[in-house]
């Protein structure tokens, strides 16, 4: 019997790549939170962003290396609360919402409770994921994923503030985005999770949408906050309008008289 040749267990630092992306999303999050309760919104905003970005990468990360863990799982779950739901709620609070105590008590009241409301939403969103991972087709979301949720939010307040539209003016349209945002991330709304299909071509993509890609790039480095809000409100309208469109077809499919 010839001697196989041991293979030498896989170091256990390593584990430490994908969750340091995690905690460098958390740091976002958690940042940004400081930052708008010192008025520094457009900061704030940013570190939202960043903190999406690094969300995206840490699984990625761990799938390239062979490192994904249930506790990264959770990990990530757990910063994700923090970055996509306190934070993004504690900047429009601090930018727009607290402006609501204006018109009286009662409405001051609505301001934090709509806060809360989209934190709440975004933990459930969160819950309601974790528990269907390996249960729904990868190539949707069901509800608008809690990062896309907080980039509209924040995509929000980076342009009006940005445009010198104080908080005090915009209040009431940050009370409505903030409601939507929450209600959608509970919706049984199906969003396009960017993941291709299934088969050996679910990978490739038309032409066009390179071109997509270059044009979308340049009107990030032109304006970055007005291209970021119209992205995501494209795109949280997505799931409302494929949601029209299947009950149109499913309508018509009803009407035509069978043979």
């Amino acid at each position: 019997m010839d001697d196989q040749p041991l293979q030498r267990p896989r170091g256990r630092g390593i584990y430490l790549l994908p969750n340091l992306f995690t905690t460098g999303g958390l740091f976002g999050g958690f940042f940004a939170i400081i930052a708008a309760s010192q008025g520094r919104f457009e900061a704030a905003c940013v570190a939202i962003f960043i903190a999406a970005i690094l969300d995206g990468l840490d699984g990625r990360v761990a799938r390239l290396t062979n490192t994904q863990s249930e506790f990264g799982v959770q990990y990530d779950s757990l910063a994700d609360l923090i970055s996509f739901g306190m934070a993004p709620a504690l900047v429009m609070y601090h930018w727009a919402l607290v402006s609501l105590k204006l018109d009286g008590s009662t409405p001051g009241k609505i301001g934090w409770l709509a806060a809360f409301l989209y934190a709440a939403c975004a933990a459930l969103r969160l819950a309601r994921f974790n528990s269907q991972v390996g249960k729904v087709d990868k190539r949707w979301f069901i509800g608008l994923a809690s990062p896309a949720a907080a980039g509209l939010m924040a995509s929000f307040v980076w342009t009006f503030h940005g445009l010198d539209w104080s908080g005090d003016e915009m209040r009431y349209a940050a009370l409505a985005i903030t409601i939507v945002s929450g209600l959608l991330m509970v919706s049984g709304l199906r969003y396009n999770s960017f993941k291709g299909g299934r088969g050996p071509k679910s990978d490739k993509v038309p032409f066009f949408a390179l071109l997509i890609a270059v044009a979308v790039i340049i009107a990030l480095v032109i304006e970055p906050a007005k291209t970021l809000l119209a992205a995501c409100v494209l795109y949280a309208l997505s799931g409302p309008a494929l949601w029209f469109r299947r009950r149109r077809l499913s309508h018509e499919d009803e009407a035509e008289p069978s043979p």
